[in-house]
C-alpha cells in the first residue's frame, strides 16, 4: 500500500507542524497532493481506470477548495505551500 501511517506522519509532521496536527489546511494540501501524485501515475499506465479516474477529478477539486480557503484567509500561508509543494498557481 502507497500511503501507510508512516507516510502520512511524515507528511504531517513536515507540513502540519506536528504529526498530530492532520486537520491544518497545510497538511489536508500536501496529502491531496500527494495522493494525487499516485494517481497520476497509475492513471498513465491504466488509461481506461474510469473510477480512478473521476477519484482523483474529486481530489483536485477538494485540493481547489482548500487552496481557494487559504488564499482567502491566509495569502502567506497559501504561498508558501503552494511554492513548498511546487503546485503551478
Amino acid at each position: 500500500m502507497y500511503l501507510t501511517t508512516e507516510v502520512k506522519k511524515e507528511i504531517f509532521a513536515k507540513h502540519g507542524g506536528n504529526e498530530t496536527n492532520t486537520g491544518s489546511s497545510e497538511a489536508q494540501i500536501a496529502l491531496f497532493s500527494f495522493r494525487i501524485n499516485h494517481l497520476t501515475g497509475h492513471l498513465k499506465n491504466n488509461r481506461k481506470d474510469y473510477g480512478t479516474q473521476r477519484a482523483l477529478q474529486l481530489l483536485v477539486g477538494k485540493r481547489r477548495s482548500l487552496l481557494d480557503y487559504l488564499k482567502r484567509n491566509d495569502i502567506e500561508r497559501y504561498r508558501a505551500i503552494v511554492k513548498e509543494l511546487g503546485l503551478r498557481r
